[in-house]
């Protein structure tokens, strides 16, 4: 599995650096992975839904270990290459919601 395209839309918010949508192999989409600061430094958190007892679960995630460090790494090499293209992290605008297509 290779990750074909990285799309990060950066967002003004404490804790939320930016929304991101990867492609997998030319053929997959998973949209509204986050980027995510935490104690230790950026993160990368996957799309989850909001259960009725209000806990998230996950909506897609890698299975092994590898492949999450491997996806992070991508995505937060992309997301310094958009912050360094476009300075500090914009406030969402036109043309940049992660759900337009």
């Amino acid at each position: 599995m290779e990750i074909t395209e990285v799309r990060v839309f950066p967002v003004n918010e404490e804790k939320l650096k930016a929304y991101v949508t990867i492609t997998l192999d030319h053929c997959f989409v998973i949209r509204d992975l986050k980027v995510i600061h935490g104690n230790t430094g950026l993160f990368i958190a996957m799309p989850a839904k909001r259960r009725k007892d209000g806990t998230f679960k996950d909506i897609a995630h890698p299975l092994n270990s590898d492949t999450r460090e491997k996806m992070e790494r991508t995505i937060l090499a992309e997301y310094d290459r958009e912050l360094k293209k476009g300075g500090a992290a914009p406030a969402r605008a036109t043309g940049t919601d992660p759900h337009e297509d």
